[in-house]
């Protein structure tokens, strides 16, 4: 921490400003620390190049210490929830932030990375034999380092490689083991077996060489070995190499280990031109075709030549298959030429191979990996151990042996790796402003079980962005599994697809460029399916419907002109169809028809259905690629989902990276929908960490100075209001076209502070949305928002043979009827969000705060002002201000008493000294912290910093160590101690009868007893005595049985026949007297009759008496402990209409033009005056949609206010009978503000408008009471202070109501 660059925490800036926040993190991002803490949420900058940080011995660290003793990093954030979840049991949230580009998917790649392998603490470098021997042997090892390579927005060079030199003991090490003083025969032996197993030592070697520079997201497909080295330790980086010359790279690996097999504690000596790391591509060739790779391949071959050799005599088995791994991999170019050549090999082979570990370079079989473990330090075999040997199998020969003999924990880390580099694959593209952009919203969740290890994974994600496929814009790209698969896939899967390695053959991949990386990621994404259990067939299916998609893409509808004058259309290229229709197991004329003809029934026959012309064909086509491809990638998720479920309900860290709020040159439907979601992630994290938080200090009490910030809600009022809503408008069924649209939304949001119109003639419209302003197309809007595929098209997609594709089109099933109509796309978005944000609600949440540095990727450089916009609209100042002036962490009186009454002998195991508060303030005297950073509230502990979290808890856990020390002592003591007085009895049972037998055997009596004869007769008659006891006790036994029967019999019966004959009302308490060894039954059957009495009693209420009951139910959860004159209340049924206003004659005239037909209450009450305060009869109604005030004689109304306006209701707690009615600030309210009346039936009143406002706008109004409160009176704001006027109960008169400017006092 001494040198990290700046201010670590941003909390502790002195100047505390934006530009001193801005500075600061300039500053640390010069020097490469891209980490900054705002408490505990995390600020990331995307370095947009690689920092070698993110290795094994870091999540180690991080996973062991605190938040705050080590650099800031994100693997501090995500310890933190780890252990918050394993010491609270308390499910956990990170949210990722940030706009795109920012570096969102990186940082999850690291989240997920950690928390998979924080519990693995055996990637140690070397057991602790190993280490031990190592200070006297003279073996040498090489140390693993792992390049991680990452996305291309923050890319860098990701090399792997493991190579494990011989381990080597010296004899003194092995005679040191022996006995100290062996005899002839055994030392002779001993020398024997030393000489042999050193001959065996100096025969073997083992390298396995790992080369996953080729993706971004492999660094943990395979298992990593680390060695350490006694004297010296060379690191060995291979150059990238591609497919071609991978072969190469291998075999220089392979002569470079060997060459240092004969000399002991020699170092290694290494080529320099492999110990280089090269960021170019292929160290030979660049990833082009060259011929140097052959003659360099025959050098290194003849280096290695002679140390091979070498092996073959000693162990003949394990070099014959490194020379067939050898001979194999001159034909290896892809995964697909694995499974080809596995295929293809005699069984004799197969079966060879079906127990080996193959690599990309090399293979070694367990047995022959077992047995070099040993040398190398008495490893374990590698089914046991992570870090011992595991190489990748291929796909078709050792998955399932591979996947057998790793842990659970294991192999759910490589399947969470695998899904995360297919879906990667899958669900990203490269966009403008990132090269690895991911299109679609994620929420993974790991379920923990309690000892912290990862049980299962679900995976949730959300808006796919399936418009990409056929519209892509220019300077982006598809999504990387199309460009991966034309290049990296081999001549014999593309011909079996009935693919072109050019990607300008392809319509949906038109005017986009393929890089080389795509050739080198197949090989990872193709082998993740593997990994993650898919079957041969799966797997080709999967690849079938993407090439489906492509050749999809290149149909061309050319109109024609019917014979009747119609226009029509027909598919030009038929090749393309029929080769379609093969890969989907279809005929081609239905596949025709689909496309071409509406209604086309599925038929075969040509002129079946009416005909579309060539635009509505091209619609169909167009939506059939986007359904395809948004399905696939649907059930791929479902699929991962199985694979990685848990088998029991465990507590959860959900993990959330969303799309990032994006703006660009011409904005349409796609960013509409992913600044919605940026503006509800946004508007979680305003509610949740800055207004509830600041909402929770002044609740409980605490001196505090309100924080201002931004709140985004009346933007997302703008965008999903329930009726007006711009999603609301859009789902509008009479709307036929894009600018009927437009002007029913500038109609509806016209006035909107955060709606503009982009001018008359413009087909757009603008939101100032919470980042900054957005232009929004309406071109399309509509069309996308339905996107659905016809029924027809569906039905002949299920007519496919391919049970894949039957399965992506279940709705075209002829057995299945569904008249449910289908939901449109931003119906599905906003109700995935408002499911997404209900379950983030529940838990405890984690920021982190990814920053974008400058808008050209390039690396250490710093926009200024890109930066200081992204600081200002992420309200990063507030919540800096908030972490500094506030507290870090609170707790409720209860659970923090409980959870750390521990720490004090006085409060542990029970407290008896008063109050919880008073035990509490007993802790934390106790403590040895500062009082200053604890604060009591009203029903909350706060504590300030989260060092002082950090610490309270490291003083639990050492609290339970002590206390788990004496449980094992106490129960060891009691343990020895019973185990004494078994021995002590049974020798004193043991002497006694030996003692007998040798009196009588040898008459030999004892000095001081009687002759053993004279004890018999006493022996008999005590025996005597102590049967008939025996018995005695037997029978008494037999007989309080049976009674004890024959009173429960005699209770149970009697019960209805004792009980009073009125007592099924619910509140009759008699209940007949029971023995008092049936207290408890009887208890229970007294609670069972009660129930079952409140069950009749609920049951035949009618209708009305229901609708009371519910209102009395209401009253209870709003005013029961809050409100004096509840009490009052509760006697007196609510009637409603006190003066029949429903048989009114005019009412029934007045009511019809309102349409307020139904009153819900209608009383004459008091109005209060504004400025006098004097009380003015007035007849209040409240019908089903608004709250009307009538002159009580004319009946001519006054007011009328719709429900929807009344947002609050306001009242003291004391016994007066005073209600404020709180209206929005709309055109009524501006007018005519709030509304404060009297009346004697004010929990009635409270009651039914809290009922007729909830049913109105689907969300209750806010009861607010308290002793003071503000209210709106038109143009000025009146603070109501209520006061105690110490009058008794029956002596209470009306409130006096005093205005003074702008106060209003109430004495009650």
């Amino acid at each position: 921490m001494e040198q990290e660059i700046g201010t670590w925490d941003s909390v502790l800036l002195e100047n505390l400003s934006e530009d001193s926040f801005v500075n600061n993190i300039h500053q640390r991002y010069k020097r490469d620390h891209i980490y900054t803490y705002i408490g505990t949420s995390v600020v990331a900058l995307n370095p947009y190049h690689h920092i070698s940080e993110h290795t094994l011995d870091n999540v180690r660290n991080y996973g062991d210490k605190g938040i705050f003793q080590l650099p800031p990093h994100i693997y501090g954030l995500t310890n933190l929830a780890y252990q918050s979840l394993k010491d609270h049991s308390e499910d956990q949230c990170v949210l990722l932030t940030g706009e795109s580009g920012a570096g969102k998917t990186e940082t999850f790649k690291m989240i997920v990375n950690f928390l998979t392998h924080i519990q693995d603490r055996s990637f140690c470098p070397t057991p602790n034999v190993l280490r031990k021997q190592s200070s006297t042997s003279s073996a040498s090892g090489v140390p693993v380092h792992a390049h991680r390579r990452a996305s291309s927005s923050c890319s860098g060079t990701a090399n792997f490689i493991i190579c494990k030199n011989r381990a080597e003991n010296a004899p003194s090490a092995i005679a040191r083991r022996q006995s100290p003083s062996p005899g002839p025969s055994q030392r002779s032996r001993t020398r024997a077996e030393s000489i042999e197993r050193q001959s065996r030592r100096n025969m073997r070697e083992k390298i396995v060489d790992f080369d996953f520079s080729h993706h971004k997201s492999s660094e943990n497909i395979s298992t990593l070995i680390e060695s350490h080295a006694a004297s010296s330790s060379h690191h060995l980086h291979p150059t990238k190499s591609c497919f071609k010359h991978q072969q190469t790279q291998a075999q220089a690996c392979t002569a470079t280990a060997t060459a240092t097999l004969p000399q002991k504690g020699a170092s290694n000596n290494t080529s320099p031109k492999y110990a280089m790391l090269s960021h170019g591509g292929c160290r030979q060739c660049g990833h082009s075709k060259c011929i140097r790779a052959q003659s360099l391949e025959k050098e290194e071959c003849g280096a290695a030549e002679s140390p091979v050799l070498l092996l073959r005599g000693s162990n003949s088995r394990l070099s014959s298959t490194t020379a067939a791994a050898h001979q194999n991999n001159l034909n290896r170019g892809s995964c697909s030429n694995l499974v080809r050549q596995h295929s293809t090999e005699s069984q004799p082979e197969r079966d060879r191979d079906r127990h080996s570990l193959m690599g990309s370079t090399q293979r070694i079989s367990l047995y022959d990996a077992h047995k070099l473990s040993k040398v190398l330090g008495e490893l374990p075999p590698p089914s046991h151990h992570p870090s011992s040997v595991s190489v990748s199998p291929t796909p078709s020969a050792s998955s399932s042996l591979h996947r057998r003999h790793k842990s659970p924990t294991q192999r759910l880390r490589e399947c969470v790796t695998c899904a995360d580099v297919f879906l990667e694959a899958m669900g990203n593209a490269c966009t403008l402003k990132n090269n690895n952009s991911s299109r679609y919203g994620k929420l993974f969740d790991i379920e923990i079980d309690f000892r912290g290890d990862p049980m299962g994974v679900h995976i949730t994600h959300y808006m796919l962005e399936k418009t990409r496929i056929t519209d892509t814009i220019i300077g982006e790209r598809n999504f990387h599994i199309f460009y991966q698969l034309l290049l990296g896939a081999d001549l014999q899967l593309l011909k079996s697809l009935k693919l072109y390695r050019n990607v300008e053959k392809y319509e949906l991949l038109r005017n986009t460029t393929a890089m080389e990386e795509d050739r080198l990621n197949f090989h990872y994404t193709k082998r993740s399916l593997d990994v993650l259990g898919l079957s041969c067939d799966e797997t080709s299916s999967i690849f079938r419907v993407i090439a489906v998609v492509l050749k999809l893409g290149n149909f061309i509808f050319v109109p024609v002109t019917n014979i009747d004058g119609t226009e029509g259309c027909q598919v030009s290229n038929v090749y393309e169809v029929q080769e379609t229709a093969q890969l989907l197991n279809l005929e081609a004329q239905v596949l025709i028809n689909c496309l071409t003809r509406a209604n086309s029934s599925n038929s075969s026959q040509e002129d079946v259905g009416s005909e579309m012309d060539a635009r509505q064909a091209a619609n169909n086509r167009n939506t059939l690629c986007r359904t395809l491809y948004s399905r696939l990638f649907t059930w791929l998720v479902n699929k991962i989902n199985e694979t990685l479920k848990s088998t029991q309900r465990e507590k959860n860290l959900a993990l959330l990276d969303f799309y990032g709020f994006e703006v660009l040159d011409h904005n349409s439907f796609e960013q509409f929908a992913i600044n919605y979601s940026a503006e509800k992630i946004h508007q979680n994290f305003v509610f949740h960490l800055l207004r509830s938080e600041q909402e929770l200090y002044i609740r409980e009490g605490l001196e505090w100075s309100r924080i201002d910030y931004f709140d985004n809600e009346s933007i997302c009022e703008l965008i999903d209001k329930p009726s007006y809503g711009i999603i609301s408008l859009i789902n509008e069924s009479h709307l036929s076209s894009n600018e009927a649209l437009l002007l029913r939304v500038q109609q509806c949001c016209a006035g909107h502070p955060n709606f503009m119109t982009s001018g008359s003639n413009s087909m757009c419209f603008q939101i100032r949305h919470f980042a900054n302003v957005a232009n929004y197309s309406i071109h399309r809007f509509l069309e996308k928002n339905s996107d659905m595929l016809p029924k027809y098209i569906s039905a002949a997609c299920y007519q496919s043979k391919l049970s894949l594709v039957q399965s992506l089109f279940p709705e075209g099933n002829p057995r299945r009827q569904t008249s449910k109509k289908p939901s449109t796309l931003s119906s599905n978005i906003r109700t995935q969000l408002q499911t997404l944000l209900a379950a983030v609600k529940h838990r405890r949440s984690h920021y982190v705060f990814c920053i974008k540095p400058n808008e050209g990727k390039q690396p250490h450089q710093f926009d200024l002002a890109l930066v200081q916009h992204q600081v200002r609209y992420m309200s990063l100042m507030p919540l800096v201000h908030l972490c500094r002036t506030g507290h870090c962490y609170h707790l409720l009186h209860v659970k923090f008493f409980h959870r750390y009454k521990l720490l004090n002998s006085l409060t542990w195991p029970h407290f008896h000294g008063g109050s919880q508060v008073e035990g509490i303030a007993l802790i934390i005297r106790n403590l040895p912290l500062p009082s200053a950073e604890f604060t009591i509230g009203t029903k909350n502990v706060f504590v300030r910093s989260p060092r002082t979290v950090y610490e309270l808890e490291q003083f639990r856990r050492l609290r339970i160590g002590e206390l788990a020390v004496l449980i094992q002592k106490m129960f060891r003591m009691y343990h020895a101690k019973k185990r004494y007085q078994r021995m002590r009895h049974s020798q004193m049972v043991i002497s006694s009868a030996w003692r007998t037998w040798r009196e009588c055997r040898f008459g030999i009596p004892f000095t001081g007893r009687r002759h053993l004869w004279s004890l018999y007769r006493v022996a008999r008659e005590e025996y005597r005595s102590l049967k008939y006891k025996r018995q005695v006790k037997w029978a008494i036994e037999v007989i309080a049985r049976y009674y004890r029967q024959w009173k429960i019999r005699q209770f149970l019966l009697t019960i209805p026949l004792r009980l009073p004959p009125n007592t099924l009302s619910p509140l009759s308490t008699e209940w007949p007297a029971a023995p008092g060894f049936l207290a408890d039954a009887s208890r229970l059957l007294r609670s069972i009759y009660h129930r079952w009495k409140c069950y009749i009693y609920r049951h035949s209420f009618d209708q009305t008496a229901r609708n009371r009951m519910r209102e009395k139910v209401t009253a209870s959860i709003i005013f029961k402990d809050r409100k004096a004159s509840y009490a009052r209340s509760v006697g007196h049924p609510f009637v409603g209409d006190y003066v029949r206003l429903r048989h009114n004659q005019q009412w029934k005239k007045i009511c019809a033009e309102t349409n307020d037909q139904y009153v819900v209450f209608a009383d004459i009450i008091n109005k209060i005056a504004r400025s006098s305060g004097k009380f003015v009869p007035i007849l209040l109604v409240l019908s089903t949609s608004s709250l009307l005030l009538l002159d009580q004689r004319t009946l001519q109304i006054k007011y009328r206010v719709p429900a929807s306006e009344i947002y609050r209701m306001s009242l003291s707690p004391y016994l007066d009978d005073i209600a404020v009615f709180h209206v929005k600030a709309s055109e009524f309210g501006r007018k005519k503000g709030d509304f404060v009346f009297q009346t004697g039936h004010v929990i009635e009143i409270v009651t039914k408008m809290f009922l007729v406002i909830q049913n109105a706008t689907g969300k209750p109004p806010e009861i607010h009471i308290s002793t003071e409160f503000e209210a709106n009176f038109g143009q000025q704001t009146v603070i109501f202070s209520f006061k105690y006027g110490g009058m008794s109960d029956l002596a209470q008169g009306p409130p006096k109501v005093t205005r003074k400017a702008n106060r209003m006092e109430i004495i009650v």
